[in-house]
């Protein structure tokens, strides 16, 4: 049955009795295809409370019984409706029972028909038969006899329970089960604690006995006794068998920022597919809690970014794992002032599925339409799987201290295979006989697993070799076909300029180099050579300080339209990825999206392309430091996932206050240790060039790259010779460029970043002819042995000095003075220059910064 229709149908009807009459039919139908989900029979506990809506009332549209067999409506066909009553009665059913559709968020009048249609139809396994029924009710007794069987061995064990949603086990194999009808050949799941163990086990199909071996200390694995991350924050890979073959399954690792993994998980299934460009648009399933799905911002963040071209993934199903409590206080369903945690997926125009935890056949029935949604139209649609919580947020915690008429309620009902047993075979014991062979059958496979075979350990390797650059000849040949333009495309002055810099960049080897012109070579040149290329942030084809221009854009006059140019596609080898995408205004999702992507990039055959994230302004990263405190800094050593992500934080004291001036490098350097992180501030155009082509080609760990900003337009030294970028490679510690007699130097001045051009010129203010300049270009690793190297080549040495622009503890100062102090010569002393600290960071005063520049330079060479 259909009941799809058309409201100009009324105005088809020449008797005005029919019209009116059918007019009032159609619009008590829409009343509740629009409102019925608000009184649907959602909570298993039955403690809501049911609002009054007007709409539903057949007196509110003047709804008669005469009226039904007066008009022919297309709705009424084939039902045997003869008065308002049993037409009321069968839209209650059908729009207020345990399952209910809230499509009023879902702007296109198609999706919408399609939903209500799709609702109203009876699918072939809505009405499961005895055989479904009884897997169903077997999946049910695992779900919930892995959660008895760790709080009876194991009452001590931290496991946040699923019991009172253990529905969410049936929901997830429907999703695996359609996930393979349609021939996809993997699922990427991002989910939060809650739940996770039972998944990991019942869904995953991790030994029972990998996670025991956390919590007990005779039974305890390699992989338990050294992790670093807890139980519950695990990730899995496994291939499950479905009735359509085999079908991959990726979960996610994820640590407790809850909705963290959500923009990762996006990230990864886009960089999966990449890696794999032959295969199909994997699908993917992000499981949240209720509170946290509207709590925390980077939800919001994320349903935008997956809108967005160059970060969609073809739809995403949610799955809301509702308690109606978060944490330890309430977050209750509001249906009387039409209040609901999933209100926020009606940015993107999702429609919402609420289903009552407590009625499997319904939570299949929502799974599969959900699923079919999202391969319909590639956009993404939320089932809230209402149930609630047994136990408090931990299984230790005492809840009735906080909700006591809320458990009141949970003590006296009964559990979902209790309710199952009893409704999938009424009247009869074989329910719970059913029942007692499953919950024993899943007991024994849990106390009788073994654990697996530990996975062997990723390390991280040092680079080897410096990549070989690529010669003359080729970067004139990149330059040739790079500005060669289509014809009649007009560019914009700026781009005119740029062109004949270019051109004049690669005329003979002692050309000076801009930066823009380094940077965009180094990826013509891995381009080329067939590594792909991402870039992604704010303003990135241009670049916020006009310093890229990676996309070129001109009028046609005679169409009126803008035409783009990609230079770099002139240059890039068949089949070879390139994306430069101007992110939306985010900072948390898309940098997680991004490393995600960087993570399949580096397990997949993509090993090498060259993924970046650029801040619009450094200390845009703070609203994105979840992500590089939980994932990319520590990815590795908690989950073993590689990752080559480049990060390009625009950093420098210019006068121009704090919010664009600081990427907060001693922050980043906290978090670097046993090669987790590669921390550069490259100083000129050579050293960026090699910098991109040695990440991409060698590196195994993420790149945090101090960027600068002013210097990027001409900073007098920092344009490289053209020789420069023709041979050799990054160089962590930069010689002085003066090559002082090492017999006259007496002190050596180390600094990073852009403080460097001011030394330079205050050293010749000044006169010194006694003074090394170095610069530090990694901070981490820092080059300690070539330090140590550097400084012994100074037999007169006598003092050591850093030098940073930064604030004392804004700088490298306090992350780096070990490693100096332990290259020194047993002679040389070693004190720093700083500014001081000050709670709000650098200056908006164009005056005051240059002032205080002058004393930091006059306190390394008085004049």
């Amino acid at each position: 049955m259909t009941l799809h229709h058309s409201p100009a149908a009324a105005e088809q009807l020449s008797d005005p009795r029919q019209a009116l009459a059918h007019a009032r039919i159609h619009s008590f139908i829409e009343a509740y295809r629009n409102e019925g989900y608000r009184i649907a029979d959602i909570d298993p506990l039955g403690t809501l409370s049911v609002p009054e809506i007007p709409a539903l009332l057949p007196q509110s549209h003047d709804l008669k019984d005469e009226d039904l067999a007066l008009a022919q409506h297309r709705f009424l066909d084939g039902l045997g409706l003869t008065n308002v009553k049993e037409l009321t009665h069968f839209l209650s059913r059908l729009y207020c029972g345990p399952l209910g559709l809230d499509a009023s968020g879902v702007r296109d009048e198609a999706r919408r028909q399609w939903l209500f249609a799709r609702l109203a139809t009876r699918d072939p396994g809505a009405e499961p038969g005895a055989q479904e029924r009884a897997a169903v009710l077997a999946r049910l007794a695992a779900a919930q006899q892995w959660e008895h069987y760790l709080q009876q061995d194991y009452p001590q064990a931290k496991r946040f329970s699923l019991e009172g949603c253990e529905a969410l086990l049936v929901l997830m194999d429907a999703l695996v089960e359609r996930s393979s009808f349609y021939q996809l050949e993997r699922l990427f799941l991002a989910m939060p604690h809650r739940g996770r163990l039972n998944l990991l086990v019942n869904l995953m199909q991790m030994p029972a006995a990998d996670i025991v071996a956390y919590f007990d200390a005779s039974r305890t694995t390699q992989a338990a006794a050294e992790a670093v991350d807890l139980p519950y924050h695990l990730g899995a890979e496994t291939v499950r068998a479905t009735a359509h073959g085999p079908l991959g399954l990726f979960m996610a690792h994820n640590p407790s920022h809850l909705e963290s993994a959500y923009p990762v998980l996006l990230g990864m299934v886009r960089g999966y597919r990449a890696a794999h460009p032959q295969s199909a648009m994997p699908a993917s399933v992000v499981i949240h809690g209720d509170a946290a799905f509207c709590g925390q911002g980077v939800v919001m963040e994320s349903l935008k970014l997956a809108q967005h071209p160059g970060y969609t993934v073809g739809g995403t199903v949610h799955v809301i794992v509702n308690n109606q409590i978060g944490f330890t206080t309430p977050n209750p369903l509001d249906p009387l002032n039409h209040g609901y945690c999933t209100d926020i997926a009606r940015i993107v125009g999702a429609p919402v599925l609420h289903v009552n935890a407590d009625q499997p056949e319904a939570v299949l029935r929502a799974a599969r339409m959900a699923f079919d949604y999202r391969m319909q139209f590639g956009a993404d649609v939320v089932i809230d799987l209402v149930g609630y919580r047994r136990w408090g947020h931990a299984e230790q915690d005492t809840a009735t201290v906080t909700q006591p008429l809320l458990h009141g309620f949970i003590d006296k009902h009964p559990p979902v295979t209790q309710l199952y047993a009893q409704a999938g075979w009424p009247g009869s014991e074989e329910g719970a006989a059913l029942l007692a062979a499953s919950s024993q059958q899943a007991l024994a496979g849990f106390r009788g697993s073994r654990a697996s075979a530990p996975a062997s350990a990723r390390s991280a390797a040092a680079l080897a070799g410096k990549p070989a650059a690529p010669d003359l000849q080729r970067l004139r040949q990149f330059v040739e076909r790079m500005t060669r333009l289509p014809e009649d495309f007009a560019t914009h002055p700026a781009i005119t300029r740029l062109i004949g810099q270019w051109q004049d960049c690669v005329s003979t080897p002692d050309q000076p180099c801009s930066w823009n012109f380094a940077e965009n070579m180094a990826y013509a040149s891995l381009l080329w050579e067939g590594r792909g290329l991402r870039i992604s942030g704010m303003d990135v084809q241009r670049g916020t300080f006009m310093q890229r221009h990676a996309v070129w854009h001109a009028i046609d006059a005679a169409q009126g339209v803008q035409q783009a140019f990609w230079p770099l596609r002139q240059v890039a080898a068949p089949g070879t990825a390139l994306e430069v995408i101007n992110s939306p205004l985010s900072e948390e999702a898309v940098l997680g999206f991004e490393y995600g992507f960087s993570v399949q990039a580096a397990a997949g055959n993509g090993a090498g392309a060259l993924v970046i994230w650029e801040a619009q302004f450094g200390d845009f990263v703070n609203g994105a430091q979840i992500m590089i405190d939980q994932y990319i800094s520590s990815g590795r050593g908690k989950w073993g996932y590689p990752s080559a992500l480049t990060v390009l934080l625009p950093h420098g004291y210019e006068g121009v206050g704090p919010e664009h001036s600081t990427a907060y490098l001693s922050r980043m350097l906290l978090l670097c240790a046993q090669q987790n992180l590669r921390v550069a501030c490259p100083a000129s155009s050579a050293q960026w060039f090699h910098l991109l082509r040695e990440q991409a080609l060698q590196a195994d760990c993420p790149l945090v790259v101090f960027t600068p900003k002013s210097v990027l337009h001409g900073q007098a030294g920092s344009q490289s010779p053209l020789s420069a970028l023709l041979q050799g490679g990054f160089q962590t510690l930069m010689p002085d460029a003066e090559a002082l007699p090492e017999e006259q130097v007496r002190r050596v001045v180390l600094c990073s970043g852009k403080v460097y051009y001011d030394l330079v010129d205050g050293r010749t203010r000044a006169g010194d002819v006694r003074t090394a300049l170095l610069t530090v270009e990694q901070l981490h690793p820092f080059p300690q042995d070539r330090l140590a190297e550097v400084l012994r080549s100074y037999p007169n040495l006598e003092e050591v000095i850093w030098v940073q622009e930064e604030e004392r503890k804004q700088g490298a100062w306090l992350c780096v003075r070990d490693a100096i102090e332990a290259s020194l010569p047993a002679q040389a002393g070693l004190r720093a220059v700083t500014r001081p600290d000050t709670d709000s960071g650098p200056t908006a005063s164009k005056t005051r910064h240059y002032a205080q520049q002058a004393a930091l330079v006059e306190a390394v060479f008085p004049v």
